[in-house]
């Protein structure tokens, strides 16, 4: 079996690493990046009809200021958005699995208006329709120092996974040319496959930007050695 390495950040990396092993693969988590809290002015919350979140990370790092919020309706993405508000002391979270721009819908179709996003300084577009969005980053992603553990597990026939552009230009910084003819790359968009550079075994990218699409690719390539 080919190794599977897994390269985005936590906890993201370790819900992928999940799904993987349902597949029958064999992953490793290596994360490029780690989330880092920022400074930031908590507005009024009687100024917002809603709260919304897109990351777990949103909830981690806003720090105290986050509980003034609870009061407010709040709308998460992703069951570990969920998650983690709950553990910040949120009884109730309205949750949609799908991205930003249907959770807005939900937002708009339950008649509120004026949102407050805690969010990271990069978001995936979000189609605000009627909604007046107030956007403030709580934390970004830093880059982690190379890891020579990396390359170790690069071994020849691996499958690196690669969930943003940045990780991409990551990957691209750390892996010698000469040790990218024997690894298979799995990007979640072409824009992220642009960002690793050339020179790999194969390159490949989902038909929409998706985790599970990503392992059914990555799925695929291993059945195809197994043949």
């Amino acid at each position: 079996m080919r190794p599977l390495l897994i390269l985005r950040p936590q906890p993201g990396a370790d819900r992928t690493a999940e799904k993987a092993r349902r597949l029958g693969l064999s992953p490793v988590v290596h994360p490029l990046f780690a989330p880092e809290m920022l400074d930031w002015s908590a507005p009024l919350a009687q100024d917002f009809d809603a709260l919304l979140l897109t990351s777990a990370n949103g909830a981690r790092c806003a720090g105290p200021a986050l509980k003034a919020y609870r009061a407010l309706p709040t709308y998460a993405v992703g069951q570990a958005t969920a998650a983690a508000l709950h553990a910040a002391g949120w009884n109730a979270v309205i949750t949609g699995d799908r991205d930003g721009s249907a959770i807005a819908a939900r937002i708009a179709r339950d008649g509120h208006r004026r949102v407050l996003h805690l969010a990271g300084t990069t978001v995936a577009p979000i189609d605000a329709g009627p909604l007046a969005i107030t956007r403030i980053a709580v934390y970004h992603m830093a880059a982690l120092p190379p890891d020579p553990a990396l390359i170790a597990a690069a071994t020849p026939g691996a499958i690196l996974l690669v969930h943003s552009p940045r990780a991409g230009e990551q990957l691209g910084a750390q892996m010698p040319q000469s040790r990218r003819a024997a690894l298979h790359l799995i990007a979640i968009s072409p824009t992220a496959l642009a960002a690793c550079g050339d020179g790999w075994a194969s390159a490949a990218c989902p038909p929409r930007p998706d985790d599970d699409e990503m392992l059914a690719l990555a799925r695929a390539l291993c059945e195809g050695q197994q043949q």
